[in-house]
């Protein structure tokens, strides 16, 4: 195994992103290394580079970057048991420390490099089948939605739904939705081919959100309007749309994060109809755990997720690729090996 590995690493102070030569760690006391097979490429990366999003935790000034990872044990750590090298696995995208979550590759070094350390308790075991360019998006863009739905949210088999912004988490919003049972699910995107993307994955409509759509909404539930309605897009005009399409009770999840002040234009309105704005934030290891069920059990097909593929050495341009939404992708996938 080389001494040395290649990494992308992320200066937060400058916002200097670097693929680079750095050594290969070294497992410590209950920490497994994991030859990375495939990283995937999230928003949160593109805003950890331009600075809209900043670790809590990170000690240093450089990260390397990654949350959605997938790999095979290469080495064990002291007192690792239970887990065999060359054994399949994805990694949990953060661990609670000391009562507080610290996500990986922003608080601590993360999967875009050729290897990466995880604690043994944040690995999760893959089924032989399941690609590892599927598995490494379990982690946040695959359980970031599923957790807002069956927990944040707790949607209800038969209870209409809304789902603004088709990118990688909405669009395994609308997947997840129809796999929970949710009726009928409305799919909101100003880009066409996000909008047929999301019929193929099972919404019932798809609007673009230039018109008027609380009527189309209404229409299509019977005058009722939305339990739910996903914010994936973290923009406020979303969110007003949202609103007006909610019923009585109804609530507003907001999944897409934004550092902006949080507005309802008519209060008045919202509190006489008894309305909702629910906060969510990543996913707990058990969502992650669940997913790799469904997949395994055939209830769930990661597929066409996979918008392309790039080895590391172009990462930056693969964040360049999802910033401009070049080809509208769902996930783009980085193969350090490949």
């Amino acid at each position: 195994m080389p001494d040395s590995m290649l990494a992308g690493r992320l200066n937060v102070r400058t916002k200097q992103f670097e693929v680079k030569e750095v050594p290969r760690p070294t497992p410590g006391p209950g920490q497994v290394l994991v030859e990375v097979r495939a990283a995937g490429i999230c928003l949160s990366d593109v805003h950890l580079i331009e600075g809209q999003l900043n670790p809590l935790f990170l000690q240093g000034d450089e990260v390397t970057l990654g949350h959605e990872v997938a790999g095979v044990v290469a080495e064990l750590g002291e007192g690792v048991t239970g887990r065999q090298p060359g054994e399949r696995v994805t990694l949990q995208a953060g661990e609670e420390v000391d009562g507080w979550i610290h996500t990986r590759g922003v608080d601590y070094d993360g999967g875009w490099a050729q290897y990466a350390l995880a604690t043994v308790e944040t690995l999760v075991p893959i089924p032989d089948d399941l690609p590892f360019e599927q598995a490494c998006i379990v982690p946040d863009a695959v359980s970031t939605p599923w957790a807002s739905i069956v927990k944040t949210a707790g949607v209800r088999a038969g209870e209409p739904v809304g789902v603004w912004g088709i990118g990688g988490l909405g669009a395994h919003a609308v997947q997840l939705l129809r796999l929970a049972g949710a009726a009928p699910i409305v799919a909101v995107d100003p880009v066409e081919s996000a909008r047929e993307r999301a019929l193929a994955f099972g919404a019932d409509l798809a609007l673009d959100p230039s018109e008027d759509i609380a009527p189309r909404v209404r229409e299509l539930t019977g005058g009722a309007g939305l339990a739910y309605a996903f914010d994936f897009a973290g923009v406020a005009a979303v969110r007003e749309q949202a609103v007006r399409c909610l019923e009585r009770e109804g609530a507003l999840v907001l999944v897409g994060l934004t550092d902006q002040p949080l507005t309802i234009r008519n209060g008045t309105q919202f509190s006489y109809f008894s309305q909702r704005i629910l906060g969510h934030y990543g996913s707990e290891p058990a969502h992650v755990e669940q997913l790799v069920r469904l997949v395994r059990h055939g209830r769930l097909d990661l597929s066409r997720s996979i918008s392309g593929t790039l080895p590391l050495a172009e990462a930056a341009r693969g964040v360049e690729m999802l910033e401009r939404k070049e080809g509208n992708p769902i996930r783009l996938v980085l193969q350090p090996h490949g």
